[in-house]
């Protein structure tokens, strides 16, 4: 017979430490996948309080074309006109001074976006829509509705 190490049935436990190494290093490069991905798609502390339902405060607007525009309320002396506006549409504004005395008209807002039209009340005189336009547009058409009468162009 030839001569051979002697043979050991112990080596359980060698088995058991490998397959846990190996699970271990299994775990560890899920989680790098994972954070890396998390990392990747901007996912931040904020998201996370959001997720788990704690309000969280939106930043202040950016100073920019979008956050100084505000929403415009304006009543159009003639409703039938304002029956043909639709939420999207773009309009001019114009204030027609009294017809009678030889007044002028001037464009008060140019391009300004129609956000709403409220249903008109037979009471009332004119219709309302709302307007989206900048802050000191807003304001012209303020002054403008308080004197004179207001009318749209449709784009």
């Amino acid at each position: 017979m030839p001569p051979f190490a002697p043979l050991r049935v112990r080596g359980g436990a060698h088995r058991l430490r490998r397959l846990v190494r190996c699970r271990r290093r299994a775990v560890a490069a899920g989680l790098a996948v994972t954070a890396a991905a998390l990392l990747a798609t901007g996912a931040g502390p904020r998201d996370a309080e959001r997720v788990r339902g704690h309000p969280v405060p939106d930043p202040a607007p950016k100073r920019g074309a979008i956050a100084e525009k505000v929403a415009a309320p304006v009543r159009i002396a003639d409703g039938a006109t304002v029956r043909l506006l639709r939420p999207g549409d773009r309009v001019d504004v114009i204030a027609a001074e009294d017809s009678a005395t030889g007044g002028t008209a001037r464009v008060v807002a140019r391009g300004a976006r129609v956000t709403e039209v409220p249903t008109a009340s037979a009471t009332e005189s004119g219709a309302l829509i709302v307007l989206s336009v900048p802050r000191p547009t807003a304001a012209r058409l303020a002054g403008a509705g308080a004197t004179s009468r207001l009318a749209v162009t449709l784009w």
